[in-house]
């Protein structure tokens, strides 16, 4: 049997297990039927069975070059290499749909497996049929208007030459990193699925006390883990590959991915809340329904053709398809929101602004805020265009300027929350819990100056960061002088871990951007240049042909060390030419180079282009410590005693315990 064949029979066959399950939920909730629930579980194994089947299907197709399958005839070729062949799958829209649903089957077979001993809940019932719904809307796609079998005839070329594609973007088979940035995170994107069908089920139930946040507490960590690290992978890919010298442009590609991040950050804090004083239950509702929508319209943004112009749009099917979609969750989440209200009032309050809650709540208004500013920024241009069919852009400046107050202020909070007490917190007990975080706040302002640090937003970043690490620093220790390494793991202890890491990344941010210098130089060999205290020396160049391109590359030395070799590929069959930069980093700054031209008038002379930026490897270094961080969270520590959000004494502020080493 043909692989176009037994990927469509698997893709129908998911679509009709996610059908039957849901109308099975359905009626063994309508008609209060345990067992039947039981049932719905064997059809979840089937989707699973099925989406893997698609997928291995594909990757034989692409593996043993089928070109029958109009999917790989378009996007593969026997000239790609091993590693960038298996990763084609999702580097266009029908495999990325491939990918997407296959990671959602495993999260709802992951699902099934830990609440199976609550099968009989209607709360888990109603979870598994958003799951079910889910998944069917993503067979559904590949039914309909994303189709990754349809079947191609690969007549052979005029000359008898055999049929050949193109290969995937010559953009996106050049780094290792494009085998791991889109996995990592479409893991992140999908695992917010979870607790959005929990958050439905609470709604449905009219459960919307703090049960299902506790039920999916892990489960949002390690999405938000994954998202997290997918984004900064992405980053460093962009840098290593686009060979432009920076690796964050506020594209709307980049911000697809950032928004469900900054919604998910948010809610990470404010669950926090609402677990412990019962507060916040529209607000946390209403952000885990945005975070798994902002997910669905990022697929929107990156997949329809939109971004291109409104007239692909209108032709692509996928579009409209996965834009209704969106509408849906948000119309029917609102619409439970609406109808549970009375329910949803909080039975706790804010007794003080300065207090663990009232520093909770601003941070989730400023993630609110910035989740604002990027949304408005990415779609604004759409939406002209769409009305009168102007094309403008919204570029760095807006970004820039709206978002770097609200990035301080952030910084500031990440200090200051962690060590305020619940309830309220007086003068004395701020002053003791913020003197040694302070003194590294202007501590590292000062280094920052006496290293060559100019400008107030840098220094500031410098002296926030430095508070803010110092905070996260001191909680962590602490907790290990007293629990030992128990003092390491916890959501509590293991988010610290992560605020040292969102510090690592905020500084190098600040740093790389306010410091960057570039020039671009005409050498011949052994020539050489100066730019920002390094010395250039271009040694000469190299041709060099591959399977799938050919390379024409420049060795140019740093400070006299090791050659680097920047060059410029050129991909045939995709009649395609890139840059392929090269860098050297260090812990204090990076040399990015990059091959503008090697001139035809004069063979052994270059055009190079030479990026100087400080402290660009912290960034990735602090992407790491945040993925570790988020592993330390989800590992159990101590708890505490639950408490009535209602009954609880009040603790007198100067007597308030430490806040740290608890699972809380």
């Amino acid at each position: 049997m043909s692989n176009a064949a037994i990927g469509a029979g698997a893709v129908a066959l998911g679509m009709a297990c996610a059908v039957v399950g849901s109308i099975i939920v359905v009626l063994g909730l309508a008609g209060r039927r345990p067992r039947w629930f039981a049932e719905a579980r064997t059809l979840v194994f089937g989707m699973m069975a099925a989406s893997v089947g698609a997928f291995v299907a594909m990757e034989r197709a692409l593996i043993t070059r089928d070109f029958t399958v109009a999917f790989v005839a378009e996007n593969g070729s026997s000239r790609t290499p091993a590693l960038f062949n298996f990763a084609t799958l999702w580097s266009a829209l029908e495999g990325s749909i491939l990918l997407w649903t296959l990671i959602l089957c495993g999260y709802v077979v992951a699902v099934v497996l830990k609440f199976r001993r609550q099968g009989d809940d209607p709360m888990v019932g109603w979870a598994v049929l958003t799951l079910f719904i889910v998944s069917g809307f993503f067979f559904l796609l590949m039914l309909t208007v994303a189709t990754p079998f349809d079947t191609f005839d690969p007549q052979p070329l005029a000359d008898g030459t055999p049929f050949d594609g193109p290969g995937p973007n010559p953009l996106l088979q050049n780094h290792i990193l494009m085998a791991f940035h889109p996995p990592v995170l479409y893991l992140g994107y999908v695992g917010f699925t979870v607790p959005f069908a929990f958050a439905i089920s609470a709604l449905v139930t009219g459960r919307v006390g703090e049960g299902w946040l506790l039920a999916t507490r892990r489960w949002t960590v390690m999405a938000w883990g994954l998202l997290s690290l997918g984004v900064v992978l992405g980053a460093w890919w962009s840098y290593e590959t686009l060979g432009w010298g920076g690796y964050w442009a506020w594209d709307p590609v980049e911000n697809a991915s950032f928004l469900p991040w900054l919604t998910g950050t948010a809610f990470l804090h404010s669950v926090m809340v609402q677990e412990r004083r019962g507060m916040l239950r529209v607000w946390n509702l209403s952000l885990v329904i945005a975070t798994f929508s902002l997910t669905i319209l990022g697929t929107f943004i990156t997949r329809s053709g939109v971004l291109q112009s409104v007239h692909a749009f209108s032709e692509s099917g996928i579009g409209p398809a996965i834009l209704t979609f969106f509408g849906l969750i948000v119309v029917v989440s609102l619409g439970l929101i609406a109808w549970r209200g009375d329910e949803l009032r909080s039975p706790g309050r804010i007794d003080s602004p300065i207090s663990r809650e009232g520093a909770f709540l601003a941070n989730n208004v400023l993630f609110a805020a910035f989740a604002f500013v990027v949304l408005l920024g990415t779609v604004f241009p759409l939406i002209v265009e769409a009305i009168d069919g102007r094309t403008i852009s919204v570029g760095n400046p807006y970004f820039d300027q709206m978002t770097m107050p609200i990035g301080f202020t952030l910084l500031f909070l990440m200090a200051v929350a962690p060590v305020l007490p619940w309830r309220k917190a007086s003068g004395t007990v701020l002053a003791d819990r913020l003197i040694w975080p302070a003194w590294m706040g202007a501590g590292a302002m000062v280094v920052s100056l006496l290293i060559g640090a100019r400008g107030w937003a840098p220094t500031l970043a410098f002296g926030l960061g430095g508070f803010a690490g110092g905070a996260a620093l001191r909680q962590v220790i602490l907790a290990s002088r007293r629990q030992g390494w128990r003092g390491f793991v916890g959501r509590t202890n293991g988010g610290m871990i992560v605020h040292i890491g969102v510090v690592l990344i905020a500084v190098a941010f600040a740093a790389s951007n306010a410091y960057v210098r570039q020039g671009e130089f005409t050498l011949l060999p052994g020539e050489t240049a100066e730019i920002a205290g390094h010395t250039l020396t271009y040694e000469g160049s190299t041709f060099r042909e591959y399977s799938n391109r050919t390379e024409w590359t420049a060795a140019v030395s740093v400070d006299g060390g090791k050659a680097y070799e920047p060059g410029i590929a050129v991909y045939p069959f995709a009649s395609q030419t890139i840059g392929i930069p090269s860098v050297r980093s260090t812990i204090f700054d990076d040399v990015a180079l990059s091959v503008l031209s090697f001139p035809e008038t004069e063979e052994d002379d270059v055009i190079l282009r030479a990026t100087i930026q400080p402290l660009i490897v912290w960034l990735w270094i602090g992407g790491l410590v945040m993925a570790f961080g988020t592993l330390l969270a989800v590992i159990p520590g101590k708890r505490r005693h639950p408490t009535s959000p209602t009954s609880a004494r009040v603790p007198e502020p100067d007597q308030d315990p430490e806040p740290v080493g608890v699972d809380a």
